[in-house]
């Protein structure tokens, strides 16, 4: 957007997407290891095999693997530079020269699984203020497109605009073609990595294919390492 003196771009929505560098050593192992994780929920709460499986969000404390340790260090370093740039003009000038410590803490990881048309319905992420979407596994992209219902759409996360709530009864011109599209949509690559803002609403649409859906989901709160009065950037006072 190409903007003149006095006007203002307000409130951009901020998304990245990383590549894991060995996505497709990690990703079988990966696979390996969520199929035994899924079976022990499942045998420990008496659950039927289902189209969409979603694991308890505890992944951090459960697996132990080197692999997945130096996987969850990946996740915080492309974390860290999404949070950096994103809040690029928010931060203190002197935070941008010389950098700040962040702490980052993932309150939640789990993976999901789904199939046979499975999907997660719009939703948003609380007490977080960053979410994120790796794919694990997915039917390869000629293969995945060529679904005779879903098409392109096969298993794409969509994520929905600030306004795509008002647009359902608004008026629609040349004046206000900068609201559009509404909706992105993200097509599912092994070892893609999308951050998003928590707040974004988005969705996961129906998926089948050849293989399993699998992807791996986590909440984050970012702060300043020195913690609440370092997190302070307007002059709110503590209570």
């Amino acid at each position: 957007m190409n903007l003149g003196p006095g006007q203002h771009a307000l409130w951009p929505v901020p998304l990245a997407v990383f590549r894991h560098p060995d996505a497709e050593a990690l990703n079988a192992l990966l696979v390996r290891v969520f199929a035994a994780l899924r079976a022990t929920q499942r045998h420990a709460r008496g659950e039927p095999e289902r189209a969409f499986f979603a694991s308890d969000d505890d992944l951090l404390q459960r697996v132990k693997l080197p692999e997945w340790q130096g996987f969850v260090q990946w996740l915080v370093a492309c974390l860290r530079d999404t949070v950096t740039a994103a809040n690029a003009a928010a931060w203190p000038a002197a935070w941008r020269e010389g950098g700040v410590p962040l702490q980052v803490a993932i309150d939640g990881l789990w993976f999901q699984t789904s199939r046979d048309g499975a999907f997660h319905d719009v939703h948003t992420h609380g007490n977080a203020s960053w979410s994120a979407v790796y794919v694990v596994q997915v039917d390869d992209e000629a293969e995945r497109v060529a679904h005779p219902v879903y098409g392109v759409a096969n298993g794409v996360t969509r994520f929905y605009g600030p306004p795509f709530q008002a647009l359902g009864g608004a008026h629609v011109d040349l004046g206000n073609a900068y609201l559009q599209p509404p909706h992105v949509d993200v097509a599912p690559v092994p070892g893609q990595l999308v951050l998003f803002p928590a707040w974004l609403a988005h969705q996961a649409l129906p998926y089948a294919g050849r293989r399993e859906r699998v992807i791996v989901s986590f909440n984050a709160r970012v702060h300043h390492a020195a913690g609440a009065a370092g997190d302070r950037l307007h002059g709110f006072a503590e209570r």
